[in-house]
């Protein structure tokens, strides 16, 4: 709580519309029915397990702090169907769009940053 609270309040000050911190129990459930843009979770398991419950072929991971974009599909090897021939391209292809929906916002923030400065910018998906 003492690195959430005060995050939250400085993305405020920004200009951000951010809440929190929500029970993880509830959150979740929260996002679906409208209540939020984005959910991001502290653990991996938190937010991954109840993401795919929600489009087990759409949902992405987003790496964040890291020096360039990185995205992944959110399933894992799928050893029993590999080679079948029946696999779904759909979480790949997620993935690769949001990371081109991440470099063209990254690349307008850069441009941006250069001519005037301006607030940070939050990038979300969902």
């Amino acid at each position: 709580m003492k690195e959430i609270i005060p995050a939250i309040e400085k993305a405020k000050a920004e200009g951000i519309n951010a809440v929190g911190p929500v029970p993880a129990d509830s959150v979740f459930h929260l996002a679906n029915l409208g209540r939020f843009d984005a959910v991001l979770s502290l653990y991996y398991d938190q937010g991954h397990i109840a993401a795919k419950m929600l489009d087990f072929e759409r949902t992405v991971s987003v790496n964040i702090g890291l020096p360039f974009i990185r995205t992944s599909v959110d399933h894992g090897t799928a050893f029993d169907i590999a080679g079948k021939g029946i696999a779904s391209s759909v979480s790949m292809e997620e993935a690769i769009k949001v990371a081109g929906d991440y470099a063209f916002l990254a690349k307008k923030k850069n441009k941006r940053q250069k001519s005037t400065p301006s607030p940070p910018l939050l990038l979300q998906h969902h």
